[in-house]
Formats: structure tokens, sequence, C-alpha cells
């Protein structure tokens, strides 16, 4: 992989897989060819990482791909950097997660926006969890915060929730 153009690489897919949604290629399994699965694994994503995101841009009108270039350069540093570029044995289902009416000192989504960010930077969301679901985005905007901001914020204190939920609140003043 020739890292200094990948994210023009990583745009193109984005593209055809688009083209492809449109065309009527809506599975995970008919997206892709082998080929650019190897390309999205050598950035540390998944073929659900491109798929949720070109469905949701398709049917909703975002994430854009600004948005989905973002979050994937914060994955592809942590996959990188932190992971060695070796994916992790972890797993995060739905079932793992807080429920979507549960809160925080009184913001709700909060803890489960949590561990869908570090499930994220990890690699280890079940292929049934979107990082920047319709859920999240709501939870975002409510709280002026950009999806990869928030993914940073996460890998900054990823062993310090209470951390986390300060910046937050922090931030949610700020609205």
């Amino acid at each position: 992989m020739r890292h200094y153009h990948y994210l023009g690489n990583l745009e193109s897919l984005w593209n055809v897989g688009l083209e492809r949604y449109q065309a009527g290629l809506k599975t995970p399994d008919t997206i892709l060819e082998e080929k650019e699965e190897e390309f999205l694994k050598s950035l540390g994503l998944k073929v659900m990482d491109l798929f949720d995101y070109v469905e949701d841009y398709t049917l909703e009108g975002e994430p854009d791909w600004n948005s989905f270039a973002a979050i994937c350069e914060v994955r592809r540093n942590y996959f990188f950097e932190r992971q060695n570029r070796i994916f992790s044995a972890g797993h995060v289902r739905m079932e793992d997660l807080p429920a979507k009416s549960d809160s925080i000192q009184g913001i709700t989504w909060l803890p489960r926006i949590i561990p869908k960010a570090l499930g994220k930077l990890r690699g280890e969301l079940d292929p049934e969890i979107m990082y920047c679901c319709g859920g999240d985005r709501e939870f975002f905007r409510t709280h002026d915060i950009h999806p990869a901001e928030f993914l940073r914020v996460a890998w900054a204190w990823e062993e310090e929730p209470d951390k986390i939920v300060a910046w937050v609140l922090d931030r949610s003043k700020q609205t």
C-alpha cells in the first residue's frame, strides 16, 4: 500500500461503494471486491466500515465523505500506532452496550457512545453496530462534537472514561 495516496484511494473506494450501492449491490458481501477489502484491511478497516457509511449517506445524506475520511483517519492511526497493525481479538456486541436511554450526569446516550467509540477505535464493533449511526449523529449535533473529534478524545482518555465525560460536559456548556 502506498501511504502517501491512501486518502485518494479511500475516496475512490467510497465513490465505487456509492455507485455499487445505488446500482443495487446493497449488502456487505456484494459491495466490494477482494482486492478492495484487502486495501481496507491494510488501513485497519473492515467492509462494514465502508458499507454502513455508504448506506447511511445514500439513504440519509450523512455522514458525508469528509466525516467518513476523518473517522477512518483516526481509526487508521490507532491501528498503526497502538495496535501495531494487528487486529484486536475483542468484540463489542449490541448487548454489551448500555441502553439508548441511559445517561451520565444528565446526558443521554453518553454511556452508549463511549464504548462504541472505543470499539470503533479498536476495530471491535460487531457488524450490526455502526459508530456514527443516526442516534450517534443526533448526540454529536446536540453537543456540537464532530464524530472524529470524539474518537480522538476517546483515544486520549480510553482508560479514564470520567475524563471523556468531563470533556463532553464542558463542550455541552459551550453550545
